[in-house]
């Protein structure tokens, strides 16, 4: 039944001009063709298709039958005959049809795809959406400009693989896509890089600023997302790997997007959207971490910047990767930047305000995430130490003293739970916090105030030494109750396990577990002693100004 009904209309049209195509016939022809498809006649579709007769009729209804074929093409395996046909369809609807009007029906399918039919759907239109893109005159740049953001957004939608494993599977086609999007954007890229030795930069503004926004939204989605170093046993290999260097290293070398981590300077292209601006600082960071660390497209950077001028530019960078927590991407550029210097090599005038900042934001970033008492306590010492050099006038800049050292004392300076916090299994945050704060009262007296540490001194009572003391009370009676529990119903050496910090001890004796809890209590003293020396080192200071300013 919908062969004859397609094979009606059609054999209407064959005897009519293009001018005298109505809307009725427009609709005729697409759910006849519609049901062909569904019913399997995609031999009957593509014998139409081809045939001269209805050259016309292609021309103007042909971009209809993109949404079915689609469908279509999904339902069948890739070793079928069926789909054979339905590429074959399309090949001919790209050759026939308004590339304008196809364009449109082309984007809206791979717009509308959702979850596993994401991948399979770009995979089957990008060759005929990069034809008919080629095919194009007027509005070529914008055209490419929105089909490459149309795919990308949709591939956003995508998980990126992580494992070794992940990758190989590609459950989703993330990695599959990306190949097949690299061999999609080249015939651009070429044509920008040739008409860039060519002609005036003018003519191919256009085209150049949407390869570059093109190239910034995968530098934020994929790449920055990408593990780089679970690498096959070739590199070569890692499909998002040739993703970044096929892409990024041929569309960079032609429009110069290398300059723009040299000279770490912001887009000032008046034709690029805020969401790509708001996007740059992320991409150009993992461009950075792609070019310095992961070495792509080395050779094609100049080699004239010095090791320290590339440090102080990657720290915006850096900075950037630190707001994101995104310590993979970091450490590797950090350290990367670091071991290009030569002894005694680096500036005095590169360790200012910014890189300086960049510890902060470093130490802050640690003390959120690093969930262990003894690298928090590693990390507060340190920040001890950057203040004791700010104080001795080490740094010209005002990183570790005043306001800015506020956000990062708060972090320092209180518990995690409050009075409720294990006060045994944070006890090295806490005695490197207490340390701290009996540095700070000690050598930054209330009238320069340089820590800012005096006008903080009620939060810091609130939020850090009273919940202290509190817990202190708390966590001593509980454990010596325990010890009065152990001693009462102990039976000689009794076989017993226990679990402190949250982990299950080796199975102890009566004897071996008192001890355990004996310790526990010295902990507790150790830190209320070093509490105590705190609250009168304050006290005193305290009742000296309010002698001094004759408060009473």
């Amino acid at each position: 039944m919908a062969e004859e009904e397609l094979q009606a209309i059609i054999q209407k049209c064959q005897i009519m001009d293009e001018d005298d195509f109505k809307e009725e016939d427009f609709n005729l022809f697409q759910v006849a063709g519609q049901k062909c498809l569904e019913e399997g006649y995609t031999a009957q579709i593509l014998q139409v298709i081809e045939d001269d007769k209805n050259k016309a009729i292609v021309k103007c209804m042909g971009w209809n039958l993109v949404s079915p074929l689609v469908r279509c093409m999904l339902k069948y395996n890739p070793e079928e005959d069926k789909r054979e046909d339905c590429l074959k369809i399309l090949n001919q609807l790209v050759q026939l049809c308004n590339p304008k009007e196809l364009l449109l029906g082309l984007l809206e399918q791979i717009e509308q795809a959702s979850g596993e039919q994401i991948s399979p759907t770009i995979l089957f239109l990008l060759p005929s959406l990069q034809t008919v893109l080629l095919k194009l005159h007027s509005k070529k740049a914008y055209s490419v400009g929105l089909s490459f953001s149309t795919i990308l957004n949709q591939l956003s939608l995508l998980p990126v693989p992580y494992t070794k494993e992940q990758i190989q599977e590609d459950k989703l086609g993330l990695c599959q896509c990306c190949s097949a999007v690299v061999h999609f954007a080249k015939p651009f890229v070429d044509e920008v890089i040739k008409h860039l030795e060519t002609s005036s930069e003018s003519d191919y503004k256009e085209l150049k600023d949407e390869l570059l926004k093109f190239c910034l939204k995968s530098l934020n989605y994929p790449l920055l997302m990408a593990e780089l170093d679970q690498l096959p046993e070739d590199p070569e290999d890692h499909p998002l790997r040739r993703f970044a260097a096929d892409t990024l290293v041929s569309a960079v070398t032609g429009i110069y997007l290398f300059f723009q981590i040299a000279t770490s300077r912001s887009w000032d292209h008046q034709d690029f959207l805020d969401v790509e601006r708001a996007h740059s600082a992320d991409s150009l960071a993992c461009l950075s971490y792609l070019v310095f660390v992961q070495h792509l497209g080395i050779e094609c950077f100049p080699m004239v910047l010095s090791p320290s001028y590339l440090l102080q530019c990657n720290m915006t960078h850096i900075e950037v990767l630190l707001k994101r927590y995104d310590y993979s991407l970091l450490g590797g550029l950090f350290e990367n930047c670091l071991l290009r210097l030569e002894d005694n090599s680096l500036l005095h005038q590169y360790l200012d305000h910014e890189l300086l900042c960049c510890f902060i934001l470093l130490f802050r970033c640690l003390l959120k995430t690093s969930n262990h008492a003894g690298v928090e306590g590693y990390v507060i010492q340190n920040i001890k130490n950057q203040i004791d050099l700010s104080l001795k006038g080490a740094y010209d800049n005002n990183c570790f003293t005043g306001l800015q050292l506020v956000s990062l004392l708060d972090l320092v300076l209180s518990l995690p739970e409050g009075a409720e916090t294990d006060l045994l299994q944070n006890s090295d945050r806490i005695m490197a916090a207490l340390n701290l704060l009996r540095y700070l009262v000690i050598k930054d007296n209330e009238y320069d105030n340089q820590t800012a540490v005096w006008t903080e001194l009620t939060k810091i009572e609130q939020n850090f030494l009273k919940p202290l003391h509190m817990g202190l009370n708390m966590s001593r009676a509980h454990y010596e109750a325990e010890i009065k529990s152990k001693k009462e119903n102990r039976r000689g050496m009794l076989v017993c396990s226990v679990t402190i910090g949250g982990e299950k001890m080796p199975n102890m004796t009566a004897e071996m577990e008192l001890q355990v809890l004996h310790s526990a209590l010295f902990t507790f003293d150790l830190i209320e002693s070093v509490l105590a020396r705190v609250q009168e080192l304050i006290e005193v200071r305290v009742k000296a100004t309010e002698e001094n300013t004759g408060i009473k």
